[in-house]
């Protein structure tokens, strides 16, 4: 029994230092909130910008990024645009169409793709630079919508040479799509509002988001380049050039509307593929992180920071732990009431997100607790996710798909794109079925039953819209190339 104990013990104080750093956030985020950010001029000779765009199989998307791209408002004669496109089916007609009739409007765009999709998106990335023209390297990613003055507000802010890296906040295009949708905006409004504006202004290291941001090619090099042994290439390359000494800038005020996910399972498949990474990523960069000049807290919030996915692998192993706790009276169940203070982390952070952004915070913030039960519900997709960085397990990169949604009507039903299946839907009923089990189980303590039914709510709230949006999935529906070939492709 003092082996379940201390496993528990160590459970909870581990997802109470992240919650209590969700808290730490949340202050920092208040008490730079007024500190003076700055506002270089205009350069008087603009750098030239390479904007890179890198695609794979995106039919709906990539003309109204293409289009988004030109509309750019920057010197003409300064900027170039680089459709990086590994696809495999008929996008690159259509960007090949796209490039040719921008080029007849005098807009300096190729279209560059690789027999090999070697690195996956970094791979493509690096493959852009090789001929890229620009001293500074603008990314989006198929599904963003950069507006016309977008250069314009980030590129003065590497007048200071030690900015290497200038991210800016995603926004919404398709919030009001659906319940889902407006569950998932809460969650990252969270991350881009609160926590990336907290680790900027505090001194803190902080991420390249992988689109919507500007590298200086500099800075690039000087890290060593987009590298192919994790998944997450974007996070890997914010701690390598921070480690380096560069600096990444973040503007909140600058916002680029992005889609976000209609379906579980795409929503899933992003989730699984940032959680290994992150974890791959930590794996690879806490060594030199450690062994680095910075100070101490960077070094921890940089630990936490890394490891953040791991709050779900920690959630699964608490609920599996319950059962033999159910028969303990260790004093660690106890002292459990006074960590659980740090469950408010998280929440506060979402609700302090949507009250600085307007009157509209308070209908916005009634859907907490489905992102709260969301979340707990991704636990066993995460897991397994982690689990495979752990393990040395390799996947190929998954591509969250993309079916330019806008508003309740639009359908992503009948496209190829659509994932099939609900991937891990039998763990998640396992597991839900287990907490049902301990739940009417003679002898489970009372204070455990409030936090089994929040879990039986959170798996089967995710079990449910899996199966339902499976259902709605029409394999019938005449939409291009073959399904199973795109599953091919994207798998």
């Amino acid at each position: 029994m003092i082996v379940f104990e201390i496993l528990y013990a160590v459970c909870l104080v581990l997802l109470s230092v992240y919650g209590f750093n969700s808290l730490a956030m949340v202050w920092l985020y208040l008490r730079h909130r007024c500190d003076e950010l700055p506002n270089p001029p205009p350069p008087s000779d603009w750098p030239r910008v390479t904007v890179q765009l890198p695609i794979y199989n995106e039919r709906h998307t990539v003309e109204r990024l293409l289009d988004a791209a030109a509309a750019l408002d920057y010197p003409r004669e300064r900027l170039e645009i680089q459709v990086l496109d590994d696809s495999t089916d008929d996008t690159r007609g259509i960007v090949e169409r796209a490039v040719c009739r921008l080029r007849q409007q005098g807009v300096d765009a190729v279209h560059v793709m690789r027999e090999q999709r070697t690195g996956y998106k970094g791979g493509a990335l690096a493959a852009g630079l090789i001929t890229a023209k620009g001293e500074l390297i603008a990314i989006f990613d198929a599904d963003f919508l950069p507006t016309p003055d977008f250069l314009q507000c980030v590129v003065p802010h590497f007048s200071d040479p030690v900015v290497g890296c200038v991210q800016t906040r995603w926004g919404h295009v398709n919030r009001d799509y659906s319940l889902f949708t407006r569950i998932q905006a809460l969650g990252v409004d969270g991350h881009f509002i609160i926590e990336q504006t907290a680790r900027s202004r505090a001194g803190l290291f902080l991420n390249f988001n992988g689109t919507a941001g500007v590298w200086r090619r500099a800075c690039m090099d000087d890290a060593g380049g987009w590298q192919g042994d994790t998944l997450t290439e974007d996070l890997d390359l914010s701690y390598r050039a921070q480690l380096g000494g560069w600096r990444i800038a973040y503007l909140p005020d600058v916002v680029v509307p992005a889609e976000l996910p209609a379906q579980i399972s795409a929503y899933k498949r992003q989730q699984a593929r940032w959680a290994q990474g992150s974890i791959q990523t930590a794996i690879k960069m806490i060594g030199p992180l450690l062994c680095s000049n910075q100070s101490w807290a960077t070094k921890l919030e940089g630990i936490i920071h890394l490891t953040s996915y791991m709050v779900h692998p920690f959630m699964l192993l608490t609920v599996l732990l319950t059962l033999p706790m159910s028969f303990s009276s260790s004093w660690v169940l106890r002292a459990a009431p006074w960590l659980m203070i740090s469950a408010v982390g998280p929440p506060l952070m979402y609700v302090m997100a949507q009250v600085v952004q307007g009157e509209e915070w308070k209908r916005r913030v009634r859907l907490l607790p489905l992102l709260m039960l969301l979340g707990i519900g991704l636990a066993v997709n995460n897991t397994a996710a982690a689990t495979r960085a752990f393990l040395g397990i390799k996947r190929r990169f998954q591509r969250t798909p993309k079916f330019a949604l806008r508003y309740a009507g639009e359908t992503w039903v009948c496209s190829a794109y659509a994932p099939g299946g609900a991937p891990l839907v039998w763990g998640e009923l396992a597991m839900g079925a287990f907490v049902t089990g301990l739940i009417v189980m003679p002898g489970t303590r009372w204070g455990f039953i409030p936090w089994l039914l929040m879990y039986i709510g959170s798996f089967g709230y995710v079990v449910v819209l899996a199966l339902s949006q499976t259902l709605r999935r029409s394999p019938s529906c005449p939409d291009g190339p073959d399904q199973q070939q795109i599953e091919r492709d994207v798998l």
